[in-house]
Order: structure tokens, then C-alpha cells, then sequence
């Protein structure tokens, strides 16, 4: 008898109105799907370990074939309080007042057309109970990929040394990839720079406090702290080692969404790159370099400071020529090395 009854009928036998009964329809369907997209928002929220914001998160809801709205997201996340894990204060560890040789900055005149063209490197330091280490990676600037790493206690040329050899191991790349740092003695030491020149890889360098030409690694780093070291509490170093080799070899470089890629992971987009090709390389024109005094500065000109002259340079980077030693004594890099370690360890400490 239920099935023949209309919609109008049942009403009036509850004592209902039709508007009320369809505005009560209408607010319980949404009621029901807030549910089950309440569900799949906590359950990657909980796979990634509150390392996703709301954006990764109506990402990888497409991706599972549910189409929700970011903003939409953005409130059931809110009102659910899965808020994820925010950065800290940044500290730097790079030292390059030294006397080392520097290289022309081949970085910022590339444009990229697949793996292996530029690498880029850097070091951070990572807080344990009672002491303070150190870690330095080495990353594929076109898909963002980790390619190297090493965790060390001391902040000498070995320790990038040891990242800059697993990824040589991993990648085998050819002759004339270029390696960009910033200016930190550990990348300007001759040990690091005979392994470079040993592999046929050209050393390029940052500009004085411009972290833009080596922001993906800068932006891994940030990532890093974020969603890995500030999120758990470590035993030891070897603790702290293998939750780096989970996150680094096993998350990031797989699963992890990247922004800059698609929002899909680095080796995803390095799947999907085309191959063969090279990169394009532009120099600055003899008339950009030595404007005369004076002159005024013409509307398309470069953004580089031009005080910076090549002489502040070493050129053989780009030359067949076998390039010159980089330190001109081992001590000074270890000791100056030793007290960037003892800064950093004050300036935490405080």
C-alpha cells in the first residue's frame, strides 16, 4: 500500500507540509555526503601523515574520483581541525666569507628541458636530544627529485661530498651537467670541486643573499622540516637516518604531490618528461656586463647586480681547460666549518 501512496498523501497523513518535507530532503543528501567526503578527507589526511593541506587533499580526492570543491575542503578540514603541521624559524648554515674560488652563475641563465641538466645542492642542520646534525642533498632541478643525500655530524666538505657520490651512483649523468650551490666553503673546497671536474660537471654558484637561484631546494628543505622533522621526536642519529630514507627515498620522491610538478610526485613527472634534448644556455652580452658610467639602464636589461663583474668569478667552469685548485688551505675550510656549527648550535640554543 506504501508504494501507491504520492508524495502528497503521505504529507498530509504526517501532518506535514510538501515544502517542508522537500526542504528536509534537500538537507539531509548533503548531510549524508558530508560524511562520506568527511571520511576520505581524514583517511588522507591520516596516509600522509597531517602533511597535506587542503589543496594536496582535493588533489588527491580528483585523483580517487571524487570532485569536491577546494574551498569545500578547506571548511571540513577546518571545522575537523586537520590542520597541517606549520614550519619554523629558519637558520642558516652556510658560511661563505672564505677565500675560495666561486663560479659564474650558470643556474639562473638555463632553461630546462629535462632530467639531468642541472643539479642543485644545499645543507641544513636538524636538532637531536643533546646534539646537532647536519644534512645535504642533492636534487634534479627539472623534476625536483631527491638524487642524493647524506646525514652527518660535522659540517665539513665530506659530508655534501658523500650526497654528491650516491647521486652520481644513482644517476650516471653525462659530462656537462651543471651543479649549482650557494657559496658555502664545503661546495667551494677543492675535494668537492675534483669531483665535480672528475665526473665533467660544471660548478655554478648563487649570488650573495639571493636564495631565488636555488629556491627547489630551499622549497624541499622547508617541505622537509615541515612535514617530517618538526612532526616527530628522534632517539639518535640512526633513528633520525632511517625516518629520512622513509620520507626522502620512500614518500617524497614516489607519492608526495608536488605543486610544481602538476601535483603529481617527481618520479611520476620524470616517467612522463621527454627525453633526449639538452638545455638552452643564454650569457650576458659584453654591453650588459660593462654599461658605461653613466649610462642610463635600458628597459630590457638583465636583473643581475652589475657590480658583479666576471673577475668575482672563476670562468673555468665553462672552459676545456682543467680548472684551478678551489682552496688554497685545507685547514682554513675545516675550521671555519667548526665554527659554523658552533654559531648554529648558539643561536638554537638561545
Amino acid at each position: 500500500m506504501q508504494g501507491n501512496l504520492t508524495i502528497e498523501r503521505m504529507c498530509a497523513l504526517a501532518g506535514v507540509s510538501r515544502a517542508g518535507f522537500y526542504r528536509w530532503l534537500r538537507q539531509s543528501e548533503p548531510a549524508a555526503e558530508d560524511l562520506e567526503v568527511r571520511s576520505q578527507i581524514q583517511r588522507i589526511f591520516a596516509e600522509h601523515k597531517q602533511r597535506y593541506g587542503y589543496r594536496r587533499v582535493s588533489l588527491e580526492l580528483s585523483r580517487r574520483g571524487v570532485r569536491v570543491n577546494h574551498k569545500r575542503v578547506q571548511r571540513l578540514m577546518r571545522e575537523d581541525r586537520l590542520l597541517a603541521i606549520q614550519p619554523k624559524a629558519f637558520v642558516s648554515t652556510t658560511a661563505s666569507d672564505h677565500r675560495l674560488e666561486v663560479h659564474l652563475n650558470l643556474a639562473r641563465r638555463m632553461e630546462l628541458t629535462g632530467i639531468d641538466q642541472l643539479w642543485v645542492a644545499d645543507i641544513t642542520y636538524i636538532r637531536l636530544p643533546g646534539e646537532f646534525v647536519f644534512l645535504a642533498v642533492v636534487l634534479d632541478a627539472y623534476s625536483r627529485k631527491v638524487v642524493g643525500w647524506e646525514l652527518g655530524q660535522t659540517l665539513t666538505a665530506h659530508l655534501p661530498l658523500q650526497a654528491l657520490q650516491r647521486a652520481l651512483t644513482e644517476r650516471h649523468p653525462r659530462p656537462g651537467l651543471v651543479h649549482h650551490s650557494d657559496r658555502g666553503m664545503q661546495y667551494a673546497s677543492a675535494i668537492y670541486t675534483a669531483l665535480l671536474r672528475q665526473h665533467g660537471l660544471m660548478a655554478s654558484m648563487s649570488r650573495p643573499a639571493n636564495p631565488y637561484d636555488n629556491a627547489s631546494c630551499e622549497s624541499f628543505l622547508k617541505t622537509l622540516k615541515r612535514e617530517e622533522i618538526y612532526a616527530h621526536r628522534y632517539r639518535d642519529l640512526e633513528d633520525l637516518r632511517s625516518h629520512l630514507a622513509e620520507f626522502i627515498d620512500g614518500y617524497y620522491n614516489r607519492v608526495r604531490l608536488h605543486s610544481a610538478l602538476g601535483y603529481r610526485s617527481p618520479e611520476e613527472f620524470e616517467q612522463a618528461a621527454p627525453g633526449g634534448g639538452g638545455a638552452k644556455l643564454s650569457f650576458f652580452r659584453h654591453e650588459e656586463i660593462y654599461r658605461s658610467e653613466g649610462e642610463p639602464e635600458r628597459a630590457d636589461s638583465p636583473d643581475h647586480r652589475f657590480d658583479e663583474s666576471p673577475a668575482g668569478y672563476s670562468l673555468a667552469s665553462c672552459s676545456p681547460a682543467e680548472l684551478a685548485s678551489a682552496s688554497p688551505a685545507g685547514d682554513h675550510s675545516e675550521g671555519a666549518a667548526k665554527r659554523m656549527e658552533a654559531k648554529i648550535i648558539k643561536e638554537r640554543s638561545v
